[in-house]
């Protein structure tokens, strides 16, 4: 790997990951829950490895980690989900997800997102030609909680509602075309969303809070709640939306 840019380096990071969880998963030796948590960690150890060798002076922020709140004076901060949709991989479908990002002065500037069980992985560096979007909205909503806010923009838009499970590969599902919106308000983290929100911002989408700010990282806290994925085309209709007052 030595060489590699920022984005070479996170793509092949992400899939590695993504390999290794492959193999975990056929080995056989764990199922379900336990197979959730014994990939989170080997895919940590991994990424964490891989970063400290290849990127020593840079910080990183890991769902796996101890939160070392020193990384928020560095300017380059590495987020990682070594396996976002824990429940999806320990249950063998297919939408899961690693995330390697770098995020340069708070902003999502370079990510790869790796889907495994589709043998994918999207970049920031390789941009999607995203299809013309279809007459009938297709939404992105969770498995298991789907958001308030979702439900009733999809309703009113008459939009078609998608299950799927990690937010990495609900927004990755936009950059292919093959939903229109993804928006979340029931609670996330930075490493949810920051290298999905890089690669959907390479390819031209709409990202953003769902109140419309830009989505910030590398802060304390990284608590960060909401976003908002779809072209740019129907984001202010979205956006319009979400800030209706409610009727009393």
């Amino acid at each position: 790997m030595s060489g590699q840019t920022d984005t070479e380096l996170a793509r092949h990071i992400a899939e590695t990951a993504g390999r290794l969880l492959l193999e975990l998963q056929k080995s056989r030796l764990f199922e379900g829950k336990t197979l959730g948590k014994a990939g989170d960690r080997i895919a940590n150890a991994f990424i964490m490895e891989a970063l400290a060798v290849q990127r020593p002076a840079d910080a990183v922020l890991s769902e796996e980690e101890v939160n070392d709140s020193a990384r928020c004076s560095q300017s380059r901060v590495w987020i990682v989900d070594p396996l976002d949709g824990t429940r999806e991989y320990g249950e063998g479908r297919t939408d899961w997800a690693v995330h390697v990002a770098l995020a340069l002065d708070g902003r999502p500037s370079i990510g790869a997102v790796a889907l495994p069980g589709l043998d994918l992985t999207l970049c920031s560096g390789r941009p999607e030609v995203l299809p013309a979007t279809p007459s009938k909205l297709r939404m992105l909503v969770s498995r298991t909680r789907p958001a308030a806010e979702a439900l009733a923009v999809a309703k009113t838009l008459d939009a078609e509602l998608i299950p799927m499970g990690s937010a990495g590969a609900k927004a990755m599902a936009i950059v292919r075309g093959e939903a229109d919106i993804y928006l979340h308000s029931g609670g996330q983290y930075e490493w949810d969303n920051c290298a999905p929100a890089a690669v959907a911002l390479a390819a031209g989408l709409h990202v953003s809070r769902i109140d419309g700010s830009p989505l910030s990282y590398n802060n304390q806290n990284p608590y960060l709640p909401d976003l908002l994925v779809c072209p740019k085309a129907i984001a202010v209709q979205i956006l319009e939306l979400l800030t209706e007052p409610k009727p009393a």
